[in-house]
């Protein structure tokens, strides 16, 4: 299983991106899809997670409102469309797949694969 994340860069306070999660090497109708992030000096920090089967999808307070995940099954890709962001929303940005959908689905310890990361810089 192959996951390669892409869409990060700079971009000033309120501004937007899209990163994506291109997902390869199995079929992943039945996954559980999730971004986290880490911004410098802090620990590895959950952001949303997209169970795929059933599109069922949760966000970390910390972005509820600004940030969406989607799918497009076509393409095995995962989304993650980031809207007003700030400062404190600079990190390299992971993607992460797990076969199950029961689990602890917060911790990044709960999932096998991860992308290599993309980093999301926002400039005050």
């Amino acid at each position: 299983v192959q996951l390669q994340a892409s869409g990060g860069g700079l971009v000033q306070a309120g501004g937007s991106l899209r990163l994506s999660c291109a997902a390869s090497g199995r079929t992943f109708s039945s996954y559980t899809m999730a971004w986290f992030r880490r911004a410098p000096g802090k620990e590895r920090e959950f952001v949303g997670y997209i169970i795929l089967s059933v599109s069922a999808i949760d966000y970390a307070d910390s972005v509820k409102g600004r940030f969406t995940i989607s799918k497009d099954n076509a393409k095995n890709t995962v989304y993650l469309e980031m809207n007003s962001l700030q400062p404190e929303d600079t990190a390299v940005y992971f993607c992460a797949a797990e076969p199950h959908v029961d689990g602890d689905k917060r911790s990044p310890k709960w999932y096998e694969y991860w992308g290599q990361g993309t980093l999301v810089t926002v400039s005050s």
